[in-house]
């Protein structure tokens, strides 16, 4: 049974970046400078207090709204708890992925960034404090010039199969986050969509049509939510309840907003072995693996690393952290 509900947005003020983020627009803060402590990469978006908005319900218990961007860091820094979520809660949550525009161009000047190189230690920095590995090089040896490109070919993916663009958006950050690759080039985007298992030729004429105007309902969707930073997850149920989780922040903040809102939720119990980790999640970081696994975070590189020795895993090391991956 299909269930209507309304969302009725309160003022977001006040959880904009603090003095280390600089201005895209008169009075609003360069997303790519996200506050680490907030989690927050914010962007300029008019509030309407009023809005109301009007949400389909199907069998899940619970409507989350995620807005993020495939170029996101705090976004990436949440892999492990929005994983670990899934496992836990994912039968009572319905999880909209929504794109939100992080960087539209470069033609901005102020704060102390104006081009792509004044990003990269500032993900290098981003990297260590989420345990997640970043390579801010790219933004050295080959720069993203907008995030839109990325963010449109996901709303093509989508259009195809809902769980295999979650794939290919998985695929694009670790391209740009890991691999320093231009994400907003299509031979990057078409080799990403290969190993998601979608229809590349479609994708790309999705992506030169109706892909746009998806991308450009998010922004619009996203201007009425007052939506001012990354990640942003609304949750609500169907009387119209709802909790707001701005930035990055501990899974036990994403837990409660789900208790909270549905008391009687349950929580699954999964299996924490490391090959069924792997058959579920094919590329782990450490500090994925030790999110879901509930192994102690200076145990997890040892155990994984012993793993790649019995030839188990692969591993794709930079210089802020590893990514494993399963062997086929």
């Amino acid at each position: 049974m299909r269930l209507t509900f309304s969302i009725i947005m309160l003022t977001l003020a006040g959880i904009g970046c603090k003095g280390q983020t600089i201005k895209m627009e008169q009075n609003m803060g360069n997303p790519l400078l996200c506050d680490i402590e907030t989690g927050l990469c914010e962007v300029h978006n008019t509030i309407d207090t009023n809005h109301d908005i009007h949400v389909e319900q199907d069998i899940k218990a619970l409507k989350v709204i995620y807005y993020t961007d495939p170029i996101c860091s705090s976004c990436w820094g949440i892999e492990p708890q929005l994983r670990k979520l899934k496992l836990e809660y994912g039968e009572a949550l319905d999880i909209e992925y929504r794109m939100g525009g992080l960087l539209p161009d470069w033609s901005y000047n102020s704060g102390g960034i104006s081009k792509p190189s004044d990003v990269a230690h500032h993900w290098d920095e981003v990297s260590v404090y989420y345990d997640m590995p970043i390579d801010g090089d790219v933004w050295l040896e080959d720069p993203l010039s907008s995030s839109y490109p990325p963010s449109i070919a996901f709303k093509a993916a989508q259009l195809q199969d809902s769980h295999k663009a979650l794939l290919f958006l998985r695929e694009i950050r670790e391209m740009v986050f890991l691999q320093k690759k231009n994400i907003t080039k299509w031979a990057h985007i078409n080799i990403a969509a290969g190993k998601a298992g979608l229809d590349t030729l479609k994708l790309k004429a999705d992506y030169e049509g109706s892909a746009k105007d998806l991308f450009a309902t998010d922004l619009e969707l996203a201007r009425e939510l007052g939506v001012r930073g990354f990640p942003t997850m609304f949750f609500a149920d169907s009387s119209g309840k709802r909790e707001i989780v701005y930035g990055s922040k501990p899974y036990s903040v994403y837990e409660a907003a789900i208790v909270k809102l549905h008391p009687q939720v349950i929580k699954h119990t999964y299996n924490t072995d490391w090959r069924s980790l792997f058959m579920l999640y094919p590329t782990l970081t450490s500090r994925e693996y030790a999110e879901i696994s509930g192994t102690p975070r200076n145990e997890a590189d040892i155990f994984l690393q012993k793993l790649c020795y019995e030839d188990w895993l692969e591993k794709l090391e930079t210089k802020n952290g590893i990514l494993w991956k399963l062997k086929k």
